[in-house]
């Protein structure tokens, strides 16, 4: 048989060391390997019991240490649900003859078109007006959305020479900004050429929405109006943020935040009649509220479904005849 190398000789021992034997005999072993032998049987029992107990108590100390003194991850930001710039509550007006509509808002409100989805007959499918801090949108009706006449409330810096450009833009007279309002504001009111009210307001009150002074809000008069706000805060997580009412129980005027955006509710009376709205609210979770909504009485319209404009949307009446379109903004999440 042919002499094992040096290395291969002390391998043979240390694998014999391992397995509690003592090696074999090596024929004619090297001397080097005869001298590191009893080194390697020396080291076998290494680490002693005493030191491997020490060693892991030393580092689970400094684990506990550095776990301690390290600092706290960033809080993650959460996921904007709304499309930028739009941060209220928008009332959507289906009118016949948008386009000119569009230009009513500009003239009267100092509107600033953003966008305008035209049909081949250049009607509007779909048109968004910016209004100082907030969105108004709309469109042409038709049979599946016809025109429904609506309330809005505005909160401009100077409610005369809103009202005034508005008259001057078509819309109708009602009554002229006064200090002698309910509400404390400044606060005027006018019809546009196309059936819609417009409450036209300096802020005078200390109440803000939850997000400041938003320029347009939603404005409902309804039948038993005191029954909205337990329904909408079941249906779409509302809160009610104010509520006035008078001593026999009917809601003279209440606000209402959703999702950090507000609308205004009172009950129909005298001219103030019942009415029926469109309106768009951007929510964390379309699918949730959705299913949330129906639980609590609402109507589906339209089921989720991802949508072209990069929203994850649905619809549904509620028990009022209101049309709330859904939305949660997806953005660059959208597939």
């Amino acid at each position: 048989m042919p002499k094992r190398s040096p290395a291969v000789q002390l391998d043979r021992a240390i694998d014999a060391l391992f397995v509690a034997s003592r090696p074999g005999p090596e024929p004619n072993p090297s001397p080097a390997v005869v001298q590191l032998i009893p080194i390697a049987r020396a080291l076998r029992g290494l680490p002693r019991p005493d030191f491997k107990a020490a060693l892991k108590s030393d580092l689970q100390r400094r684990t506990t240490m550095n776990e301690a003194t390290a600092p706290s991850p960033a809080p993650t930001r959460p996921t904007p649900f709304r499309r930028p710039n739009f941060p209220n509550i928008a009332p959507y007006f289906l009118v016949n003859g948008a386009p000119q509509f569009v230009d009513f808002l500009v003239s009267a409100f100092e509107g600033t078109e953003r966008i305008r989805v035209p049909r081949p007959d250049g009607s509007i499918m779909h048109g968004e007006v910016a209004i100082g801090n907030s969105v108004i949108e709309l469109g042409d009706a038709n049979e599946q959305y016809p025109s429904r006449p609506m309330t809005t409330h505005l909160y401009v810096p100077d409610a005369d020479a809103t009202y005034a450009r508005a008259l001057k833009a078509g819309a109708t007279p009602v009554y002229a900004p006064t200090d002698e309002h309910p509400s404390g504001d400044r606060w005027g009111e006018a019809k546009d050429p196309f059936g819609n009210t417009w409450y036209i307001a300096t802020r005078k009150s200390s109440v803000a929405s939850p997000e400041g002074f938003l320029t347009v809000q939603p404005y409902l008069h309804l039948r038993n109006a005191h029954e909205m706000i337990p329904f909408i805060e079941a249906a779409l997580g509302a809160k009610a943020t104010g509520v006035h009412k008078s001593p026999d129980g009917i809601v003279r005027h209440a606000t209402i935040e959703i999702a950090g955006a507000t609308f205004e509710i009172d009950e129909a009376q005298g001219e103030s009649q019942a009415t029926q709205s469109y309106l768009h609210v951007y929510v964390p979770d379309t699918d949730a509220v959705y299913a949330q909504a129906l639980a609590a009485g609402a109507t589906g319209v339209t089921p989720p479904s991802n949508a072209p404009y990069g929203d994850r949307a649905a619809a549904v009446n509620d028990r009022f005849g209101n049309t709330w379109f859904l939305a949660t903004y997806l953005g660059s999440q959208q597939p």
